[in-house]
């Protein structure tokens, strides 16, 4: 393939190292990370944020913590017509950031893959991505490489439709598995196939970082009302439980 776009990422955690090999086949692939030692990961060029932020197409993979920070340290260098995309776990608020911060004429999409390199080692064909249309030009271009070319699931939608899913999707699933792996459960031999779903459930998602659990519930401005309405039932069962 000649004339590859050049895509960076800044922000190389372990979802960035697990994606990094489905992208260099497709575009010549710069990274940066101000944190993490990335001198490791084959097939890239490791370059400074300016070089980075220069690319056509920008992913900023960093945590929503210090996301604006991130889009202020870059804001400066992108330029008009080049592609600028998120994968944060919500997206109201780095929709929000970029709108603001990003000059005019810069293309702006969302992207929450739903999947990580736990859910994702045997493949990612089929799996979900959630795509956000914020502002420009090159969002059927870049659901199609992403449906077309990586086979992925594309759910189009809003920012607000995403975070509402996701207070649910991820916001109870991630106090179910918190809870959970907490408890210290010894291994068990008597196990159900409703058990044994739990027990996966709380596999996948038990080694995400504290930032991500943070982010997902404090970032996302839907979660507190699911949250608090979750553990209020809760509250009523063991209340009635124990009037029994």
């Amino acid at each position: 393939m000649h004339n590859k776009l050049t895509l960076s990422l800044i922000g190389v955690g372990a979802f960035g190292r697990f994606i990094i090999p489905h992208l260099t086949p497709h575009f010549h692939v710069s990274i940066y990370d101000k944190f993490a030692n990335i001198d490791d990961i084959d097939m890239v060029t490791v370059v400074d944020i300016e070089t980075a932020a220069k690319a056509d197409i920008v992913i900023l993979g960093v945590p929503v913590q210090v996301f604006e920070d991130v889009v202020l340290d870059i804001k400066n260098y992108i330029r008009v017509g080049q592609t600028v995309m998120d994968i944060t776990s919500v997206k109201l608020i780095p929709e929000e950031i970029l709108k603001t911060h990003m000059p005019d004429g810069v293309n702006i999409v969302g992207l929450h893959p739903m999947f990580g390199p736990q859910s994702g080692k045997n493949g990612i064909q089929g799996l979900n991505v959630a795509a956000i249309d914020v502002r420009g030009d090159q969002y059927d271009f870049i659901c199609a490489f992403l449906s077309d070319i990586l086979q992925l699931n594309v759910i189009r939608c809003t920012s607000d439709d995403h975070d509402l899913d996701m207070a649910y999707v991820q916001g109870l699933t991630h106090i179910i598995a918190k809870s959970f792996s907490g408890m210290n459960i010894p291994e068990l031999m008597n196990t159900t196939k409703t058990y044994d779903l739990l027990s996966e459930m709380v596999d996948l998602i038990k080694n995400d970082s504290d930032e991500l659990f943070q982010a997902i519930q404090s970032y996302n401005p839907h979660a507190k009302d699911v949250r608090t309405r979750f553990l209020k039932r809760v509250m009523d069962i063991d209340k009635k439980l124990s009037e029994n």
